[in-house]
């Protein structure tokens, strides 16, 4: 998945780099030869901040000899669910909401597990803009559980006609949040492609809801083309700024919503063969 902010990005881009807290007190590095391989000595967060990394330090070690899918994705949910163990477990500490961060890289996280969570947290931690971010995701997740009336939204497409989510009342519909730039995305756009081609004639349309900027609106309208998107594409060009994204808490891509012919959500995070799978549940 590929997700927004400028942290994200300098996080994914730099090949040498070191986490580390600001906190009260004298923060000391020490390393041989680079960041990558330095020590850290510091306060109570510096602690928290190993302590989680001894927790998880295991699970990593397993991630890296895993031979298939299907034993990565086991080892993926243990992951996940050691780093929401660190946060429940350490509600004060600014580290809990690293973790919780670090869990939702590897997948969309569940509402009802992360929300006890959250709430638990520390109000200075949750009132801070990282804190709040991720409040946006919480309040996103709710607003988008599997039963729930889909957020309405209108956006516009390439050429400036109002799209709204109403208009596809009486069927199902894929809203699909991707980006021209986001690679991950663009590798899914065959199977949606192949889903869409078997079940556009049996009242299901896909939408597509792009976060690319005003700067990518060529490199959008491209992708569009290049890909062989034919389902109706919007957009309202301000990337992870997007109202929609933030309406359905979107934080990272691809993402996807099946919403029925009533306007509720049945399904979401569909992916490759389980997005045709699930269509032909409900699709006879």
């Amino acid at each position: 998945m590929m997700f927004g902010g400028k942290m994200s990005r300098a996080y994914i881009e730099s090949p040498d780099r070191l986490r580390l807290f600001l906190e009260p007190g004298p923060v000391v590095v020490t390393s041989s030869d680079s960041l990558r391989t330095a020590r850290v000595a510091g306060g109570a967060l510096t602690a928290d901040y190993q302590r989680m990394e001894d927790d998880t330090k295991p699970v990593i070690t397993k991630l890296k000899t895993a031979t298939s899918k299907e034993q990565y994705d086991a080892i993926n949910k243990e992951y996940v669910q050691a780093h929401l163990a660190f946060a429940k477990a350490h509600p004060a500490s600014w580290v809990s909401l690293l973790a919780l961060q670090y869990a939702r890289q590897m997948g969309v996280p569940q509402y009802e597990e992360v929300a006890p969570i959250y709430a638990a947290l520390a109000p200075a931690i949750q009132m801070s803009p990282p804190g709040q971010q991720y409040g946006q995701l919480v309040a996103g997740l709710k607003a988008t559980t599997i039963g729930t009336e889909a957020p309405a939204f209108t956006q516009s497409t390439p050429s400036g006609q109002s799209v709204s989510l109403a208009d596809y009342r009486g069927k199902y519909v894929l809203v699909d949040f991707w980006a021209s730039w986001c690679g991950p995305c663009r590798q899914e756009n065959p199977a949606i492609l192949k889903a869409y081609e078997a079940f556009k004639g049996r009242k299901f349309e896909v939408l597509g809801v792009s976060l690319d900027q005003e700067k990518t609106r060529a490199a959008w309208v491209k992708a569009i083309a290049d890909d062989r998107m034919p389902w109706t594409q919007v957009s309202d060009l301000r990337g992870f700024e997007s109202e929609t994204a933030r309406q359905y808490g979107v934080l990272a891509i691809p993402q996807n919503f099946l919403i029925d012919p009533s306007g509720k959500i049945v399904a979401s995070n569909l992916r490759d063969e389980e997005l045709a799978t699930t269509l032909a549940k409900f699709i006879k």
